[in-house]
């Protein structure tokens, strides 16, 4: 896709990978670019205060918020669905509500936002949807079983919407990143990708028209054990 002259939205562009990504799509060209937020206050004044940048409210999960955001950013050709949450625990362990926010969040919450935006990417199209997914969603570790179900769930959401939008001249980007340098993970000791470099990457493979990403070298090694032998990706995590 060229992005020269597109409009995009991005979802939870108020930190890490998100407020990365519209820096990126800035960067490739768009035209302009909604950076969205449950509270707009938290954007960066940075990224606010660019004239190709318009801070809009959006909370995934609220039915009434997505449509308004909808009905308010109605020239957009790429959604990129960023905003996320993250409950720690194990499948037995694990806090239930925690791991239902999860879902709320994480697929709930994008695929709310794909139905009120899928009429407006089809009358701005060629259009294209960005799922920020991650590695996990392809095995999960066991401190977040919820996590990885939800965004397994995410995962399973990109693959029917790729067959079920490309009738309508929209794509469907899947990004699988490892652990990122944010705040989801903070406190969290191991290998943490530079969100900027993740970011780079994930818009680079949106240009390529790819389907899907792994868009750091962690992700990138364990990508490739997963398309030869997904069994041998679960054992790699599960130790």
């Amino acid at each position: 896709m060229n992005l020269s002259e597109k409009v995009a939205l991005v979802t939870g562009a108020n930190r890490g990978l998100g407020a990365r990504l519209v820096d990126e799509l800035l960067s490739g060209g768009v035209a302009k670019v909604y950076a969205t937020a449950r509270d707009p206050q938290s954007i960066s004044p940075a990224i606010a205060a660019n004239a190709r940048v318009e801070v809009l409210a959006l909370d995934v999960t609220s039915a009434e918020s997505v449509v308004g955001a909808a009905q308010a950013a109605s020239d957009v050709n790429v959604l990129v669905n960023n905003a996320g949450v993250l409950s720690f625990g194990s499948a037995l362990e694990g806090d239930l509500e925690g791991f239902e926010r999860d879902l709320a969040t994480n697929y709930f919450g994008a695929l709310r936002a794909t139905r009120a935006f899928v009429p407006v990417l089809e009358r701005n199209a060629p259009g294209a949807i960005v799922n920020v997914l991650t590695l996990i969603a392809l095995a999960p570790v066991s401190p977040m079983a919820g996590y990885s179900a939800s965004k397994a769930a995410a995962h399973s959401l990109t693959q029917a919407l790729r067959a079920e939008l490309k009738p309508r001249n929209i794509s469907v980007l899947g990004a699988y990143p490892g652990g990122i340098d944010t705040d989801m993970l903070a406190g969290v000791e191991a290998d943490k990708a530079d969100p900027a470099l993740v970011a780079q990457r994930i818009v680079q493979a949106l240009v390529s028209d790819e389907t899907l990403v792994f868009p750091d070298d962690a992700s990138a090694g364990a990508g490739s054990v997963y398309l030869t032998d997904p069994v041998a990706l679960e054992r790699m995590l599960a130790s």
